[in-house]
């Protein structure tokens, strides 16, 4: 059909599909220029801060505490005297309410954290608003509800909070993850000391005034800034009970070396490689979809992302054609427009790992695949990738990428497909794609992956747990394994 028989017959040119810029007001949000720490619910102004700034333009936001050990120490004592001063023996009942305040004003605030964690963060709006601060709220509504249901959750033992929780979150998720730490440590009856990431403070710093407004006694919540020093001092101190870490592998083990005969408790969420496993019977279209989902959602910066496709070999070009269909469709862009689907890249040390890592892929070898888009001139940005013809011993294959970087592998059995998707340090999470139950079930128990996906990637629940094997961590977070961590028991 020509152009314009197209025209006459009322059917637009392919060309004529494009988005408008649907851009969301940042007006909802109010930034300070100076944030210090909080600790025992009152602001303390810190003795040295840095700057945080927003990848999408590289704008400076505000300039944000980097704690010091004194200053740790102060919000580890006012945690320390929170648990003693009545919140540890408060009913379960009472700790539910607060937790039931703080997701509803999370529900209600939800638009204003929601552009701020994509100014900060850099991620697409429709997934901040949309995935985070649900799933933040949901958090906290559902661990409301075991709050005085933990002898029941923990039948014939006796259930006792464990004291002071120090809490060391990533930058991908921030306010989820936050929620993920935070929510059961409250319902536990425990107190906490939380540093977020040093790239992505302004939410948690934000969350402080959901505190203030949920009327949570002074301490049981303590928010330290700064970068690894800070958290070092956080793990180090006498006066917490229990690490929990969510980041990278390399950090994750030094923790553990440093706790190691201490008595503290400690949980890991670190890295993954994730293999997205595609066989012959899948429904094609739905498994592109799940594809794209797995690893260029939040720009590829999520520890579970499928970044290791293997595809049964009589399906491979087929499939590959569809997915590099799919790949120009995608949006590229400002993480404030509506209509964006890859936001900025969080920090200009994540994108040089990235090139890095691309780079390495093409010296080896590898054929690359980007569509074609313009990216921003100022920002920190990264064009959706996709590897072909990869090798098992490529370091794009085996080594965590955290961006929008997919590789390629093929297979001709079930045992090939696990023997090489287990072929790796890590183990947080897998997927399996195919219409036969039987399989998915087969598959389930032979891939040493924490979370196992069939049919769809990246779905997640507060009642489901979720965690790793290997080098991705051990402990879970989410469901009633989540409150196990934070408990001690009387036999």
């Amino acid at each position: 059909m020509s152009e314009v028989d197209k025209r006459e017959s009322g059917v637009a040119a392919a060309g004529d599909w494009t988005y408008a810029s649907a851009p969301e007001s940042r007006d909802i949000v109010r930034i300070a220029e100076r944030y210090g720490h909080f600790v025992g619910g009152r602001w303390l102004e810190a003795t040295e801060t840095y700057e945080t700034i927003s990848p999408r333009d590289e704008e400076p936001l505000a300039a944000v505490g980097q704690a010091s050990a004194a200053e740790v120490e102060s919000a580890v004592a006012a945690a320390r005297a929170a648990f003693a001063d009545g919140w540890s023996s408060l009913p379960g009942s009472e700790r539910a309410k607060y937790l039931f305040r703080i997701a509803r004003i999370l529900q209600e605030r939800s638009r204003e954290f929601a552009v701020l964690e994509s100014l900060n963060g850099g991620k697409p709006i429709k997934e901040s608003r949309d995935v985070d601060l649900p799933l933040a709220a949901a958090h906290f509504f559902y661990y409301a509800g075991w709050a005085d249901k933990l002898e029941y959750a923990f039948p014939n033992r006796t259930p006792r909070p464990i004291g002071v929780a120090g809490q060391i979150i990533p930058w991908n998720f921030p306010l989820l993850m936050l929620a993920w730490k935070v929510a059961p440590a409250l319902a536990c009856g425990n107190t906490v000391v939380l540093k977020p990431a040093e790239t992505t403070p302004l939410t948690a710093l934000l969350f402080c005034d959901v505190l203030r407004q949920a009327e949570l006694p002074d301490g049981v919540v303590n928010i330290v800034t700064g970068d690894g020093r800070t958290g070092a001092a956080l793990v180090e101190s006498d006066g917490v009970d229990k690490i929990a870490f969510t980041g990278s592998t390399e950090v994750g083990k030094a923790i553990q070396r440093q706790l190691a005969g201490t008595g503290k408790k400690l949980t890991l969420e670190l890295g993954g490689k994730a293999a997205n496993i595609v066989f012959d019977d899948a429904a094609l279209d739905q498994a592109v979809e799940g594809i794209v989902n797995g690893i260029y959602f939040n720009q590829g910066h999520v520890c579970c992302a499928g970044s290791r496709l293997f595809v049964q070999e009589s399906i491979y070009e087929p499939l590959v054609a569809k997915l590099k269909r799919r790949l120009t469709t995608l949006r590229v862009g400002d993480p404030l427009d509506k209509n964006t689907d890859v936001g900025a890249i969080n920090s200009a040390m994540q994108l040089d790992k990235i090139r890095e890592l691309v780079a390495s892929g093409e010296e080896e070898g590898a054929e690359i695949y980007q569509p074609p888009c313009v990216l921003p001139e100022k920002g920190y940005w990264f064009a959706p990738t996709v590897f072909t013809n990869v090798a098992q011993s490529y370091r794009i294959a085996q080594e965590e990428i955290f961006g929008p970087v997919l590789s390629v592998l093929t297979f001709r059995t079930p045992d090939e497909a696990v023997e090489k998707a287990n072929n790796t340090p890590y183990g947080l999470s897998a997927g399996v794609w195919t219409e036969k139950g039987s399989r998915i079930l087969w598959m389930a128990q032979r891939l040493r992956a924490g979370v196992v996906w069939a049919n769809t990637f990246n779905r997640f629940d507060p009642s489901s747990p979720f965690g790793g094997y290997k080098e991705s961590g051990f402990g879970r977070e989410g469901g009633r394994h989540g409150l196990e961590p934070y408990l001690r028991f009387d036999e």
